[in-house]
């Protein structure tokens, strides 16, 4: 049995201050995952200049893009392990945290090889500038080398996540946070190594953060304990995972998608532009971060309930989710937006740069929780085991519809304010398709419980 310090029941008593008990460790954690990449970024930004911030700035979409599958992976891994601990099934948790952990390794070293190789090839089909294309295939060869620490953090994560243990992954990232912004400033100001120095302080943090993790599950009591060892995959259990998680995946990857022609068109107006969407892009993920915890507290409590058959929690969880996802999203938001010129000259002090970031921030930031509510719906929808239908209405209503609106209205009004003005319409759209998804399968599933109990 786990340490009950580390365990929330999620299946009885009141929801709202266990999803925050849930959240707000992951939230921070989040932040702490983002913090390596914002350190690349104001470091070099402010040591290295313009173009070394356009270089790393720049790979964020190609690199979500490559690793979403894998991560969407992730998602299934802890749906799956939610539902078996609600359900009480000890043997289906332990063969689920095996292949999962399996997954992670191998898919890691996969990503890890086909980065370093492809990386030049990949941005120069984002049309990344000459000026900016070698030092962005030298940050991405180096950053791509952390894939299997990467993999293995988040698949281990998500294992802990789903008995409500989201303090230690937060201690883990502490720790290789201060270590990684230390080893920021010794690579780049004393080293002098540019892009190159802030990519190998990232991927060794990441290494240590993914050991810890490993160290934790290994030393795990009960039916979460890893023996590396027996590490396989459970051709029942990947199936289980690969059902919820393949869907997540794939549209986590077509979502990149999108974000990369996005970040094509970016580039079309110069590293100017290029470095102000970058720094802008780094802010809103902070925002982001804070309410994709949310969705990770509405995916595991919906799971969990599900396992135990507690219908009439789900609920609730979904409404608890919303509310806080929506407060965050509006308060941190406007915070970003208000706060954009000082938080911009964070990363950079080029006046220009920093009114290319504020016309992102005016058109994403504000109506950032508008995004927060249309994954809230995406995490009760997968906590009940329906993954192909959001993926299917994400892909329309969000990745279709930006890139119908970039190759027809943005082509006819070439304006940054046209560009960004594809997402809240997006999320707009899909978030009210989502929630129409949600009353049908809530309905759908109440009748075949009640079936199967007569």
């Amino acid at each position: 049995m786990a340490k009950t310090s580390y365990r929330i029941n999620m299946c009885e008593g009141s929801i709202l201050p266990k999803v925050l008990l849930f959240s707000v460790p992951l939230m921070i954690s989040s932040i702490l995952q983002l913090l390596f990449n914002a350190a690349d970024v104001i470091v070099v930004g402010q040591f290295a200049g313009s173009q070394s911030l356009a270089a790393v700035s720049s790979t964020g979409s190609l690199v979500n893009l490559i690793i979403n599958l894998f991560m969407g992976l992730s998602i299934g891994a802890n749906v799956m392990t939610a539902r078996y601990m609600g359900a009480g099934n000890n043997k289906d948790v332990y063969e689920t945290v095996h292949t999962s952990i399996f997954v992670a390794a191998i898919g890691g070293v996969a990503l890890a090889l086909f980065g370093f190789f492809a990386a030049g090839t990949l941005l120069s089909w984002m049309d990344t500038p000459a000026d900016v294309l070698p030092l962005s295939s030298l940050y991405l060869k180096i950053y791509f080398l952390g894939m299997p620490a990467s993999m293995l953090y988040n698949f281990g994560s998500s294992i802990l996540r789903a008995q409500g243990d989201t303090k230690r992954p937060l201690y883990y990232l502490s720790l290789a946070g201060v270590l990684n912004v230390i080893m920021n400033l010794f690579f780049v100001i004393v080293m002098k190594l540019d892009v190159a120095g802030v990519a190998l302080a990232t991927i060794i943090s990441q290494y240590v953060s993914a050991t810890l993790v490993m160290i934790c599950l290994i030393h795990e009591s009960g039916s979460l304990r890893l023996y590396p060892k027996q590490l396989k995959i459970y051709k029942d259990k990947f199936l289980d995972i690969a059902k919820i998680g393949l869907p997540a995946g794939i549209q986590g990857t077509v979502f990149s998608l999108s974000n990369v022609v996005i970040q094509s068109s970016v580039n079309s107006f110069g590293s100017i532009v290029m470095a102000g969407n970058g720094a802008a892009a780094n802010i809103e993920g902070f925002v982001y971060s804070a309410m994709n915890a949310f969705y990770q507290a509405c995916l595991t409590f919906t799971g969990q309930n599900y396992g135990a058959n507690k219908l009439e929690r789900i609920n609730r969880i979904l409404l608890v989710c919303q509310i806080c996802v929506i407060v965050v999203g509006v308060v941190m938001g406007f915070g970003c937006y208000f706060g954009g010129r000082v938080l911009l000259g964070i990363y950079s002090t080029d006046a220009a740069v920093i009114d290319a970031g504020m016309i992102r921030l005016k058109y994403v930031c504000l109506t950032y929780a508008l995004c927060g509510i249309m994954d809230v719906f995406v995490g009760s929808l997968r906590g009940l085991g329906y993954s192909v239908m959001p993926m299917i209405v994400s892909l329309l209503g969000a990745c279709a519809l930006r890139l119908v609106w970039i190759a027809t209205i943005f082509q006819a009004v070439h304006t940054l304010e046209n560009l960004y003005v594809s997402y809240p319409i997006s999320w707009i759209i899909t978030s009210s398709v989502h929630f129409i998804c949600f009353i049908i399968i809530r309905i759908k599933i109440g009748k075949k419980m009640k079936y199967q109990a007569a």
